[in-house]
């Protein structure tokens, strides 16, 4: 298989990462009903409603922010278009959390809302990452040329780091960690699931940005990176939580 890995059927092109996408919210989605079906959710069914369309337009307005913000220059010239049709997955998590945090202040939920999402949002990244690496240059999750044993060439005849494949990867591994600590006999608050995922993908992401060839810099960061410290920033109370929940495990041993 070649990248861009583009199949033709009925001698119709297809955009496999269009495809992807598309597959990515229908089966995120159905993930989630078969969640929510099978545990006690202690969210009133309109309350949950209320947040997921929080969460929608939060995600939608922030995806297209930051992904403008990636290289503002770049996409002003190609117009407004081009702007609404761009888009990152990083905004749209981060839309999507201040979203639901706006939605349940107007509706006075107080509940957690992100450990049933969790699983399922990871699932769907981890499918629109695959038409990502599908497609090659043609989007820009691609990484810098190098000499590394995993370098791949993307469609421009060079070796690339593949960071989709490498998000995806970590991902897989997110996806089993976080289903095994669901599972395990540890007492856990409300939402802390979704607090794992949203640290650990926030802090990989802040990482892999430096094997990406940005072009357009903030203090010497990525937009991507600054979001990502934002967020992390965001949940710092639960960082400093964890670490000192790790030490005193380490103390015990």
């Amino acid at each position: 298989m070649t990248i861009p890995f583009e199949p033709v059927v009925f001698g119709i092109k297809l955009n496999i990462h269009l495809i992807l996408e598309y597959v990515a919210f229908f089966v995120g989605f159905r993930y989630y009903l078969f969640l929510r079906k099978n545990s006690t959710d202690t969210i009133s069914s309109n309350n949950r409603l209320s947040i997921i369309i929080g969460a929608v337009f939060g995600a939608l307005f922030f995806s297209r922010l930051i992904a403008f913000l990636e290289s503002p220059m770049l996409h002003w010239e190609q117009g407004w278009l081009a702007i609404l049709n761009n888009k990152t997955i990083m905004g749209g998590l981060f839309g999507g959390l201040l979203g639901v945090e706006f939605a349940k202040k107007i509706i006075g939920e107080q509940q957690s809302s992100g450990n049933l999402f969790t699983l399922p949002i990871i699932l769907g990244i981890i499918i629109g990452r695959t038409g990502c690496f599908l497609v090659g240059m043609k989007e820009f999750t691609y990484g810098k040329t190098t000499h590394f044993f995993l370098g791949m060439d993307l469609g421009d005849g060079l070796d690339r780091h593949p960071i989709a494949l490498y998000e995806i990867l970590f991902l897989i591994l997110l996806f089993a960690g976080i289903k095994k600590l669901k599972h395990s006999p540890v007492s856990l608050e409300n939402g802390s699931l979704f607090k794992v995922f949203m640290v650990s993908y926030f802090g990989f992401r802040f990482l892999v940005e430096f094997l990406k060839p940005n072009s357009f810099y903030i203090l010497g960061l990525s937009s991507i990176q600054i979001l990502c410290l934002l967020c992390l920033l965001y949940y710092h109370q639960f960082i400093r939580q964890g670490i000192s929940y790790a030490r005193k495990k380490l103390h015990l041993l």
